[in-house]
């Protein structure tokens, strides 16, 4: 069967709406248009059942309490709400919080606020698989230590962290633990109870949910967390984060999550058959490939792959049949190496000619096999003789 071109392996960016979810949302933009918090009437009544509802289906996916599911906008108000809340919060315990350096900008930024504004932040580094060493976090946390942050899986290399290891240390020393699960949800299971997570962000666009819908899992138990919001007006969502709800895409985000309940084992393991199939392909076809990342600890989906000798940016542009991104971030003025890439210690000029290729639920073998074969072209080598 041949694929559909152009073919889209970008899923780590944002995904397209599943069907199921686009029919769950479309009642709630005309007909069941009620504001949540209007429930003197049948209109706000209805909305407010469904906002109920998708708590649940949230909740569910990650075990969690409906009453813990905090509606945002996405991963980076949730990230902000999370980090900056928590530090104004426990300001009095202590001004010392710990992250990173591979954290995705919705946490770096913040906490380099948090840094400009008088915070001590210690930035943690990463292995060459881009993983923390949980021993150096243990001795990291101080007694005036409030907060950590590690992302579940990151963004650009689909490292996954010890996520439960870090839940159970932060526990033992009496430190809130925030994970950024943006990357992971729908991919990998998460467990907020038995991985000892105190907050949690995620983002309904991440799993064919819609863009501009998130969630902030906020613990109410063993501890109780707190936070200060960072909207003020109205005191919605438990005085946490104040608005109107968008009724169609907390609908939205719930039904993803339900979804990714029941498929998320079996998507998984397709998943991981087609991203090895890929790898291996394109390893076998072009001489000098290196993987980035960790091979045995990563998300099903995702491999970022460095063509040395390369042009990175020619590269990128004669994929336009196959939508990836590049192992640099774009700005207005140049092009920056990826500075996760150059934190797990890949060199300048194989960070510029690196890819990421993120899969997702459309993708095929037919799919796959157009990619690998493709590929020696693009990067304007001769295929190699053992195929």
């Amino acid at each position: 069967m041949k694929p559909t071109l152009p073919i889209y392996m970008d899923h780590n960016a944002t995904t397209y709406l599943d069907r199921r979810v686009f029919e769950a949302m479309r009642p709630f933009f005309m007909e069941t248009f009620g504001n949540a918090a209007s429930r003197s009437h049948s209109f706000g009544a209805a909305a407010h059942q469904a906002v109920d509802h998708a708590r649940q289906q949230v909740a569910n996916l990650i075990n969690a309490l409906p009453t813990e599911i905090i509606w945002t906008s996405g991963s980076t108000e949730s990230n902000n709400l999370a980090i900056k809340g928590a530090a104004d919060m426990y300001r009095d315990k202590g001004k010392h919080l710990i992250t990173q350096v591979t954290e995705h900008k919705a946490v770096l930024d913040p906490y380099k606020r948090l840094e400009r504004d008088g915070y001590e932040i210690t930035w943690l580094g990463v292995d060459r698989h881009g993983r923390i060493d949980v021993n150096e976090l243990a001795g990291a946390i101080r007694p005036d230590t409030i907060l950590v942050s590690i992302m579940t899986a990151n963004n650009e290399i689909g490292t996954l962290q010890s996520i439960r290891e870090i839940g159970a240390l932060c526990k033992e020393r009496k430190v809130l633990f925030h994970t950024d699960a943006t990357q992971a949800i729908g991919k990998v299971p998460i467990d907020v109870q038995t991985d000892g997570i105190d907050l949690l962000s995620l983002s309904g666009h991440k799993l064919y949910g819609p863009k501009g819908c998130g969630v902030l899992y906020v613990r109410s138990r063993a501890p109780r967390v707190r936070l200060t919001p960072i909207f003020d007006g109205g005191g919605h969502e438990s005085g946490f984060r104040s608005g109107t709800l968008n009724v169609p895409g907390i609908v939205g985000i719930g039904m993803a999550c339900e979804i990714a309940s029941s498929e998320i084992h079996e998507e998984s393991r397709r998943l991981a058959m087609l991203r090895d199939r890929l790898q291996a392909g394109i390893m076998r076809r072009i001489e000098g490939v290196t993987v980035n990342g960790d091979e045995r600890h990563r998300l099903p989906n995702t491999t970022n792959l460095s063509f040395p000798g390369v042009n990175g940016q020619e590269l990128l542009a004669s994929m336009n049949d196959i939508a990836v991104s590049s192992g640099s971030a774009c700005t207005s003025a140049s092009m920056e190496p990826s500075y996760v890439l150059r934190a797990i210690g890949v060199e300048p000029e194989l960070a510029y000619a690196s890819i990421r290729f993120s899969l997702g639920q459309r993708n095929t073998e037919a799919d796959v096999d157009y990619v690998v074969n493709a590929m020696p072209g693009k990067v304007g080598r001769p295929i190699m003789a053992r195929v």
